[in-house]
């Protein structure tokens, strides 16, 4: 064989291979550049999917201690609703034995009270039922609004 020809087809397979590892090398770095990427992204949802976490349970912590406050303060409401109704107790109890002493005409009197008072707490608690109502019915469409993600056992 001629020397150049064999000088021509070892250059030749030194440029070939040097053309093979060049484009290894560049579709290395491509893939590397990829994964770099899909490595960001996924740090990125990561990160992303920590701060909703943490809002949500921020959101939540501040929803629970707003309402151990509202509890607190209905207990202390109601403490004092309590104490008011034995005082009145006390009251009702007292005047039911000056009742008993009393001519007719205070008796006519004592009732036409009770009557007028009693009115009044009818017409209050009318109101209240109006407003339990609401509420309940303002609970009810929130739980039955209240986004639901169903089980795999219910798909099957």
């Amino acid at each position: 064989m001629n020397l150049t020809l064999i000088t021509h087809l070892v250059v030749a397979l030194a440029a070939a291979a040097g053309s093979w590892i060049f484009q290894d090398a560049r579709m290395d770095a491509a893939v590397a550049e990829v994964r770099l990427e899909q490595t960001n992204e996924r740090l990125g949802a990561v990160s992303q999917a920590r701060a909703d976490e943490r809002a949500i349970t921020s959101t939540y912590q501040g929803a629970l201690n707003a309402a151990r406050t509202r509890e607190a303060l209905m207990r202390t409401e109601i403490d004092h609703l309590h104490r008011v109704s034995d005082g009145l107790r006390d009251q009702n109890a007292d005047a039911a034995r000056r009742l008993a002493a009393s001519p007719p005409a205070a008796v006519l009197e004592y009732a036409l009270a009770v009557n007028s008072v009693f009115n009044d707490c009818r017409a209050a608690y009318a109101g209240m039922v109006e407003k339990a109502d609401g509420h309940a019915s303002d609970v009810r469409t929130l739980r039955e609004a209240w986004p639901v993600i169903p089980s795999k056992a219910a798909h099957e």
